[in-house]
């Protein structure tokens, strides 16, 4: 199997019977394939019958014991499946789960990206934003943030965010060390020169 089925719907793997069904409702609702058109609604029954598969998976407590087992099997299952695909996924229902202010789903999703290809710079620059919006995900948040940088030294989206997440965090030297290293690659940029200005003048 190399298919993640609590990934797919977004649940933890600690997730209740009651909360499995009640999310795989909420996405049969918003992706039913009679509510898009052309490509779209292709996309949409695929998405459909793997939510479908992935629920009639966990809702049954002898296939769930048997998904459990093989996700913590030794030679990782998912390792089957094309990792660049498999990213893309993560990343995808990522991205809409954070549009839709499901900060903490996001979250799962983004760390799952980082866990498959641990050198995605951008995987590790969402997981900062989506944990940046829960407060007791902050450090997690700073710490995928240092990583992003780490990765591409010269984005200064990246630095910016950092620079933003550390003052957040009650560490203005590092924020510090972010920000000029933002302006560096964006010198124009009129937020930076503001947020530098405001942690001078704490």
């Amino acid at each position: 199997m190399s298919k993640d089925y609590y990934a797919i719907l977004s649940v933890s793997q600690q997730a209740t019977r009651q909360q499995i069904k009640q999310r795989f409702l909420e996405l049969a609702r918003s992706r039913h394939p009679d509510l898009y058109d052309g490509e779209e609604k292709l996309k949409a029954e695929s998405e459909f019958q793997d939510i479908t598969e992935a629920f009639n998976v966990l809702s049954n407590p002898t296939r769930r014991r048997q998904h459990d087992a093989e996700l913590s099997s030794p030679t990782p299952v998912n390792m089957a499946a094309d990792p660049k695909t498999t990213v893309r996924t993560f990343m995808s229902r990522a991205v809409r789960a954070y549009r839709e202010g499901r900060y903490r789903e996001a979250a799962e999703d983004f760390e799952r990206a980082t866990a498959v290809d641990p050198e995605n710079s951008q995987a590790w620059y969402h997981l900062a934003l989506a944990c940046g919006r829960e407060q007791r995900l902050r450090s997690k948040a700073m710490s995928a943030i240092a990583k992003a940088c780490e990765l591409d030294k010269m984005n200064a989206s990246y630095l910016k965010l950092a620079g933003r997440l550390f003052a957040e965090g009650g560490m203005p030297l590092r924020a510090e060390k972010y920000y000029r290293r933002a302006l560096k690659w964006a010198k124009d940029d009129v937020e930076l020169h503001d947020a530098l200005a405001s942690l001078k003048s704490r």
